[in-house]
Order: C-alpha cells, then structure tokens, then sequence
C-alpha cells in the first residue's frame, strides 16, 4: 500500500511520461548590433571584415585590404570572437565618428608624438624602396620608433646583419625585391641565419612594380627581356624618357596600402610586426 502511494505522487509531480515536453535547454544565439567597425566573420566563406554599411538589407563588410563583400542579416549567420552570433542592424543609427586612418589602414592615434629611434631597424634595397615605404607606413613606424634605412644592394647582406649586431632587444627587418624560389636573392638571403634577423620580400623584379599598374595608367607592367636594365626598359616601353620622371608619377599615384600589391603588404606588415614586437 505505502509503495503505491510513493507511486501515484511522482506520477502527479512529473505526468505519466517524464520524457515528454520540451524539457531540454535550447542553445540561444546572442544578437549583436553590427555597428561600425564591429569586426565579424561569416561563418561560411570565412570572410573576416569591418562593419562598415548596409545594402538592400545585407551588411557590408571590408577586409584589411579594403575588400568589400555584402552578407544577408541571416541567423546565426556570423562568428563575433569565436562565437556564432546574429547580427542586426542597429534600430538607430547614431552618426559614426570620424576616425583619421593611416595610409596603411591602421586608425591614427592621436595626441601621440614620434618616439625617438630605438635600436631595431628595417633595411629596404634603395632609396625607391624606401620612399615607397614611407609613403604608406611612415605614420605608423615613427610612431613605434622604427628607422628604415636604404641600402645599395644586397650582394654583402650576410655580412652587413653581422655588423649591424642583431640581439633580442636589437631586430632587423630586412625587405628585398625579387624573393623568389631560384633567384640570386634567394641564394643570398639563405646565408643569413641569425634568429633577430627577419628577411621578407617580393616576387617583383622592382618595387616599382609592387605598385598596381592601373594606378600608373597601365593595363599591365611591360615584360622586360632578362638581361636588360628593368627600370631603363620600362621608361622606354612607355615613352617616359629619364627613370627619374617615371618614378615621380608612380610615386605620385601612391597614397595608401590599396594602392599597392598584397605581397608587398604582407612582407611589410610581418617586418613592422618582427621589429616592434620583442621579447620579454
């Protein structure tokens, strides 16, 4: 009799079938307001940008390289810092204050002076290297206190990083045209093993052509027979007649990162990272 009586309450506490109903916790997805500059990734393609509009009801998001993709305000349809979210446009939109960019993408920091000159240094293989450099991340590195210094070729690199004196509190950076598999460069920047000594590159045959033809007013850069002066070989391909002039009008064509290749980026980027990051 007693058992029955322990029965019958439990049936009335839970109902005849304990498993029934929707008793299990469903997993709720946050809603995030995408507002400006709100850094997300779709979760399909991979795509990571900025927030940085909206169209036809999709949210438009810009890469680091100024590339811009539209995706629908699906659910669940993002990942905001590793977890999946779904965004929704804000239900007012506040207007965004203006913030200064640097020419390579970075935000300005504002009220903050160069510093002085630290140890570390970035190497680049000429003065038309070097001017290009400054031209797009000169904002940043003089805000870290980082000199780039022109070189006259790299045929004595080996030796030049030995006598600069690398350590841990004094990296170099060192930027070389026409890195690619092969190439006297190649063999050249093999000799150099020390761990403060960063060498990055890219595959043209001169920064001049690191910089996107279109910006020059060229459907492409002229193919150069090997054997003959590049730079002199280009002038003449496109009636140009002193170096000096053609280098004036590419320079002049430059006033940020989107002006230039990805490979060129990616090698600065990873040196601005090498120099200014040292370890503890």
């Amino acid at each position: 009799m007693g058992v029955f009586v322990i029965a019958h309450t439990v049936l009335d506490m839970y109902g005849e079938d304990v498993m029934a109903g929707d008793w299990r916790r469903r997993k709720v997805i946050p809603e995030v307001d995408a507002e400006p500059d709100l850094v997300v990734e779709d979760a399909d393609s991979g795509f990571c940008g900025a927030v940085v509009g909206f169209e036809l009801g999709a949210v438009v998001l810009e890469d680091r390289f100024g590339k811009r993709r539209n995706f629908p305000l699906e659910p669940a349809a993002f990942l905001l810092d590793g977890q999946t979210v779904t965004l929704r446009r804000p239900a007012r939109q506040q207007p965004a204050a203006q913030r200064r960019m640097t020419a390579s993408g970075s935000i300005a920091v504002a009220g903050v002076k160069a510093q002085v000159a630290k140890a570390s240094r970035i190497w680049v293989e000429g003065v038309h290297d070097a001017a290009l450099v400054e031209r797009i991340w000169g904002d940043d590195l003089r805000i870290e206190g980082i000199v780039v210094e022109p070189l006259s070729g790299i045929d004595d690199l080996d030796f030049k990083t030995k006598e600069f004196g690398p350590s841990k509190d004094r990296r170099l950076g060192v930027l070389v045209d026409h890195l690619v598999p092969g190439s006297k460069e190649s063999r050249i920047v093999a000799a150099v093993k020390d761990p403060n000594v960063l060498v990055t590159g890219h595959p043209y045959v001169d920064v001049w052509q690191a910089v996107k033809p279109e910006r020059v007013g060229l459907r492409a850069w002229p193919v150069i027979p090997p054997g003959r002066p590049w730079k002199e070989g280009v002038c003449e391909a496109v009636g140009v007649r002193e170096p000096a002039d053609m280098w004036r009008r590419i320079l002049a064509s430059v006033s940020s990162y989107k002006d230039v290749e990805t490979p060129l980026i990616n090698s600065m980027e990873r040196l601005i990272d090498f120099v200014t990051v040292l370890e503890d």
